[in-house]
């Protein structure tokens, strides 16, 4: 049985959520073969070459996956699929745009964001916003999976696999890439940092959202939101923590002014410490902290800063 994982790539250079994906592989066992797909991609290659656990990189270096369009993508995954018995990609932007057209490509059914395995053909998955797990079994031939990288530990380097590549060029009528409007930050992606500092609707505008700026300077950490704050236009729509947002599991979660709606809790809960400061001693955010401080955040966050 032979697994094929979709490495996901920015800039030249691996993303780290395709180690947890490989993770995932390595769960359900078998060989697995790693798909770096894109233009001018050696580097990353090579990278996922370095992955413990990976037999072979196959490599498609062409200028028709220079954006990595859905389109394009969905037609070269379904191209390899049938030397493969599952297809995994992260649940990223990425994985949940191109693995729905793969699998109806090759008229299967997907199974969406993975949070363990049971066994080559079962899976656990989360429902209703993570408050229960459904355990999925797939009898399809071909296993097309994404797979919530929180749910599994990242695997690490010192593997040798080899490069193959690729000559399958997908003809693409369907999309053309126009551009891409990106985020700059000096400070850590939010679903790869290791500690996240979030604010709520309590903030009570965008301006104050520069309390958490001092406190997330101290500790290297990634700033996000929550939706209610992100639906009032305190910060943009790609701060978001939650359901409908990022799913993040840091080391350490910071939530502030957050109430703790349970699509926000879908998003954060498998946080390894959780923090909350929040003046609402009945919160539901309380349920789930480690640590919880009922107090007012314009006079918390200063005192923290100072004490950080």
């Amino acid at each position: 049985m032979s697994i094929l994982v979709l490495a996901e790539h920015q800039d030249g250079a691996l993303a780290g959520a395709t180690a947890h994906v490989v993770a995932a592989a390595k769960a359900i066992g078998g060989d697995i073969d790693v798909l770096v797909a894109g233009e001018g991609v050696a580097a990353v290659a090579e990278a996922a070459a370095g992955l413990d656990g990976v037999g072979k990189v196959r490599v498609a270096d062409n200028a028709a996956y220079a954006h990595q369009l859905a389109e394009p993508m969905a037609a070269l995954i379904a191209e390899l699929a049938d030397d493969y018995g599952h297809v995994l990609a992260a649940a990223s932007t990425s994985g949940k745009n191109v693995l729905p057209r793969v699998a109806a490509l090759k008229d299967v059914a997907q199974i969406s964001e993975i949070i363990a395995v049971e066994s080559p053909d079962t899976f656990k998955r989360p429902i209703y916003a993570g408050n229960a797990i459904a355990t999925v079994q797939s009898e399809d031939a071909l296993k097309v999976i994404t797979v919530r990288t929180t749910g599994f530990d990242a695997v690490g380097e010192g593997g040798s696999a080899g490069v193959e590549a690729i000559d399958f060029v997908a003809d693409n009528s369907q999309s053309t890439f126009i551009k891409e409007e990106l985020a700059e930050s000096d400070r850590p992606e939010l679903g790869a940092a290791k500690v996240v500092v979030s604010g709520g609707r309590g903030m009570g505008n965008g301006e104050n959202f520069k309390l958490l700026d001092g406190i997330a300077d101290k500790l290297g950490a990634a700033v996000g939101a929550s939706r209610a704050a992100v639906d009032a236009g305190f910060v943009p729509n790609d701060m978001q923590v939650g359901q409908t947002g990022k799913i993040v599991a840091p080391e350490l979660y910071i939530a502030v002014g957050i109430s703790g709606a349970i699509q926000h809790l879908a998003g954060m809960k498998d946080s390894k410490v959780i923090v909350a400061i929040n003046k609402d001693e009945e919160a539901p955010i309380f349920q789930v902290a480690d640590y919880g401080l009922v107090a007012d955040l314009f006079d918390a966050l200063p005192e923290l800063e100072q004490k950080l």
